[in-house]
C-alpha cells in the first residue's frame, strides 16, 4: 500500500477528467487521475464519434480517449490504475481510498465519475450496440439519415430523443410499455403534434432482432394482450434514463432527485470548497463529450484559482 500525494486529484478519465488533467498538469499542478472501472469512460464504448471538434472524417471513440489521455500524460499527469471505493471530504487534503488498498490525498478534488446510460437488459441489446442499438440519439443520429427509427422509452429523455430524431428520419417510433408518458405535457404536445412521429403504446421490448449485418427490428410483447409482434427498424434507441456514477458520495455531498451531483450554476463549484464535478456527473441536460471537456476545464482552472487564494490568503496570515 502506498499514498499518492497530489496538489489537484482526479477521479474518472472520460473527456471530463482529461481536460481538468490537462489544463491542471498545465497549471503545474502534477494532478493525478485515477481512472476507475471504465477507462477512458463513455467514449470507449462509441464506436463513430462525428461530432467532436477538430477532425473533418469520422474518428473512433476509444482512440481520441487514448489521445486524450497521452496529451494529459505528455504535460506532466499521472496516469494511476485503480477503482476508488472510499473517500473522505472532511478537509484539504481530500482523502480517497483505491481497491488496492493505496490512499490518494489531493489538495484540491475534481470528480468527472460520469454517468452511465441505462440499459433495457434485453436479448440482443448488447450484442448490437453500435451496429443500430444505441442509447444517445444526439451522439448517433445522424447516421440514421432517412431511416426508419424506433426510440424505447416513456420519459422526457424518450420524447426529446424522439423530437430530436425527426431531423434526420420521416419514420419516427416511439414504443412505451405503459399507455400514457411521464415526459412534461408540453414535451408531449410536441411529440403528438409532429407528423413523422408515432407512438406504439403498451408495448415492452422482449429482444433486439438482427445478426453481424446489424440491427432489423425489435420484437414486441403487447403489455396487455401478450401479442407479440416485430416492429422493422434500421435503428432502436434506448432512452430510459442515466445513471450518474455518485454512490461515493452518497451522504458526503448535494446531489439532485436523479443522483447528479449538485453545483453552484454556471460553474463546477460544489458545496464543499476546493471540491469540483464535472461532466456527466453533474449535467443531465447535455452529456456530450465536448461539454464534458469543457466543464474539466474549468474544475481545473477554479481549483488553480482556490490554491492560489488559500495560499495568499496564508501569507497575510
Amino acid at each position: 500500500m502506498a499514498t499518492h500525494k497530489t496538489r489537484m486529484l482526479i477521479i474518472g478519465s472520460g473527456p471530463a477528467g482529461l481536460s481538468a488533467a490537462i489544463y491542471g498538469a498545465r497549471a503545474g499542478m502534477e494532478p493525478i487521475v485515477v481512472q476507475g472501472l471504465q477507462p477512458g469512460g463513455q467514449l470507449t464504448i462509441t464506436t463513430d464519434v462525428e461530432n467532436y471538434p477538430g477532425f473533418r472524417d469520422v474518428i473512433q471513440g476509444p482512440w481520441l480517449m487514448q489521445e486524450m489521455q497521452a496529451q494529459a500524460e505528455h504535460v506532466g499527469t499521472r496516469m494511476l490504475w485503480d477503482t476508488i471505493t472510499e473517500v473522505d471530504l472532511s478537509g484539504s487534503p481530500f482523502r480517497a481510498i483505491g481497491d488496492s488498498g493505496d490512499v490518494y490525498e489531493g489538495e484540491t478534488l475534481v470528480i468527472a465519475t460520469g454517468a452511465q446510460a441505462k440499459w433495457l437488459g434485453a436479448p440482443g441489446e448488447q450484442e448490437l450496440s453500435g451496429k443500430g442499438v444505441s442509447a444517445c440519439a444526439t451522439c448517433d443520429g445522424f447516421f440514421y439519415r432517412g431511416k426508419k427509427v424506433v426510440v424505447i422509452g416513456g420519459g422526457n429523455t424518450a420524447v426529446e430523443e424522439a423530437l430530436y430524431l425527426t431531423n434526420h428520419s420521416q419514420d419516427v417510433t416511439l414504443i412505451h410499455r405503459r399507455d400514457n408518458l411521464r415526459a412534461e405535457k408540453i414535451l408531449q404536445d410536441r411529440l403528438f403534434a409532429h407528423p413523422h412521429i408515432k407512438v406504439l403504446w403498451n408495448k415492452a421490448v422482449d429482444h433486439f432482432v438482427g445478426g453481424d449485418s446489424g440491427l432489423s427490428g425489435v420484437s414486441l410483447k403487447d403489455t396487455v394482450t401478450g401479442e407479440v409482434s416485430v416492429e422493422p427498424t434500421d435503428g432502436a434507441f434506448v432512452a430510459i434514463g442515466h445513471a450518474p456514477s455518485t454512490e461515493l458520495f452518497n451522504g458526503k455531498l448535494e446531489m439532485d432527485a436523479g443522483g447528479y451531483l449538485l453545483v453552484e450554476p454556471g460553474t463546477p463549484k460544489t458545496a464543499i470548497p476546493g471540491v469540483f464535478a464535472c461532466g456527466d456527473v453533474m449535467d443531465h441536460v447535455y452529456r456530450q463529450a465536448v461539454t464534458a471537456a469543457g466543464t474539466g476545464c474549468m474544475a481545473a482552472l477554479d481549483a488553480e484559482r482556490f490554491l492560489a487564494e488559500r495560499e495568499f490568503a496564508a501569507t497575510r496570515a
